[in-house]
């Protein structure tokens, strides 16, 4: 008797929960039986629709489509074909788009069929907000193309090392947008400097003096992720703080919160984070009040939301709550013009840190021109702090830099620029000898014939003792130098 009571309290409670979770969610759903008998519908679906409950439940979404209420049923569609339809309806004049999703039983029937509904009217609208914030944003850098006192915008740069025109429209339409409360997204590759243009819109903005609370969603456990943005209730879940908890959102009321990785937010809860961004109002877990809050959204991503959304991995609609105003932020590689004004300014920053006195040789800066930098200004500034306090000579130079980044850049310029030099004095011809004597002295060390060497470079014999004889190499001075090392 008491195991039987038991489980069926245990099939309450758990009826209790889903029922909460439909109710929960921010599309409209309705459920129906396998005759299309509705059985259920949340809240969403009467405010998406203006259709109330009593005229859907306990009625057969046949007679519901003959009284008018709906165009046509998806419910119906995917009885006949068993497989989940999308198709446009109308529900009570309202335009939507509906995915029927059948329900299976262990024999392969279906039980049931799940209609979720998402107002077409409101995606239309984010559109047309999205197509017009392009616009403005297009605007925006007509104006700085013709902007001619770039001094002016040089100054104003907080955190910014900026000489490229690139950099420059990115710097200026960052301080447009800064006036205003509009969504910013910022995109761009690891390490080109999301968080500090961030840093610059809060700074610029009438919320500089607020609350500014920095959020990585890609560092934070995703079943971590909601309590701390939304934040809970004493007692809400095993291991809860028995305070309760403020969440970010609440945190930054008044001010503003930048999600950085945005695109790492879990599918389940972007459906909550639209709606605190459509509502501007959070619910905390186990908490059934909504409090209203005022806040400014920065976002970035390292990843194409768009392409994110094509995946399925993100939500349409919150990319585009998200999207008001884009701002791309272009990598190391295509700034150029900043490269050196970057080094020095990290450089700069080391000697005053750890009281140094290091300087680059023009080699050493051409070279950094020249490289690709794939982790951007991130790995830039590590880079330049590891050679500086690791080199024992103040000058540095070329051969401080590590082999692989000397290689892969030699190999970019034989491919793409066959003529081009880092310097006048040590030419890319000069640097691929270097690197090819290197390696033919290593090898040669180690197999201690012209023989076992060539096959371990893949070359003939002949071609080997050529190369050596051009590189003026000889068998004896390697292994003199060798036996010395040794």
């Amino acid at each position: 008797m008491t195991n039987h009571k038991s489980s069926v309290n245990k099939m309450i409670q758990n009826n209790k929960l889903l029922d909460s979770i439909i109710q929960s969610s921010y599309d409209g759903i309705y459920v129906a039986d396998a005759e299309g008998n509705g059985l259920k519908v949340n809240e969403a679906y009467t405010r998406i629709t203006n259709v109330k409950p009593e005229q859907l439940l306990g009625k057969n979404m046949r007679d519901v489509v003959e009284e008018g209420i709906v165009s046509e049923s998806v419910t119906f569609k995917v009885l006949e074909e068993k497989k989940p339809i999308t198709i446009m309806q109308k529900v009570n004049g309202v335009e939507v788009i509906v995915t029927g999703n059948p329900v299976f039983d262990e024999e392969g029937s279906i039980t049931h069929v799940v209609t979720n509904v998402r107002d077409l009217t409101e995606l239309t609208k984010l559109k047309l907000e999205l197509n017009e914030s392009r616009a403005y944003t297009k605007k925006i850098l007509e104006e700085i193309d013709s902007f001619k006192n770039q001094e002016k915008v040089k100054m104003m740069l907080d955190g910014v090392i900026a000489q490229s025109q690139e950099i420059m429209k990115v710097v200026s339409l960052a301080q447009k947008v800064s006036n205003v409360d509009s969504t910013v997204i910022l995109m761009g590759e690891s390490g080109v400097g999301k968080e500090v243009f961030a840093n610059m819109i809060h700074s610029g903005s009438k919320r500089a003096g607020k609350p500014y609370i920095k959020v990585n969603c890609g560092a934070i456990p995703s079943q971590l992720l909601e309590s701390e943005l939304f934040g809970y209730e004493k007692g809400s879940f095993t291991g809860a703080d028995r305070n309760g908890k403020t969440g970010f959102f609440e945190q930054a009321d008044g001010g503003t919160i930048f999600l950085d990785e945005i695109s790492e937010i879990p599918l389940e809860l972007q459906v909550k984070l639209l709606r605190v961004l459509q509502e501007f109002e959070v619910m905390r877990i186990g908490s059934t009040k909504v409090k209203k809050i005022d806040v400014r959204v920065i976002a970035a991503s390292n990843k194409d939301l768009e392409q994110q959304v094509k995946m399925g991995v993100f939500r349409e609609d919150l990319y585009y709550r998200l999207n008001i105003v884009p701002v791309r932020i272009p990598p190391l590689r295509e700034r150029k013009a900043d490269i050196a004004p970057l080094a020095y300014f990290f450089l700069n920053k080391v000697n005053k840190k750890y009281k140094l006195n290091k300087r680059f040789q023009p080699e050493a800066v051409s070279f950094m021109q020249q490289y690709r930098w794939p982790g951007n200004i991130r790995e830039m500034e590590n880079l330049i702090e590891r050679i500086a306090v690791t080199t024992d000579h103040d000058e540095i130079n070329l051969q401080d830099f590590p082999n692989e980044m000397v290689v892969e850049t030699i190999r970019d310029e034989k491919s793409n620029q066959p003529e081009s030099h880092f310097t006048k004095e040590n030419s890319l011809k000069d640097l691929v000898m270097e690197l090819e004597k290197n390696v033919i002295t290593e090898r040669f060390s180690k197999n201690q014939t012209t023989r076992k060497t060539a096959e371990s470079l893949g070359i003939s014999q002949s071609a080997l003792v050529k190369k050596m004889k051009k590189l003026n190499l000889t068998k004896e001075e390697i292994l003199n130098n060798n036996e010395i090392c040794g």
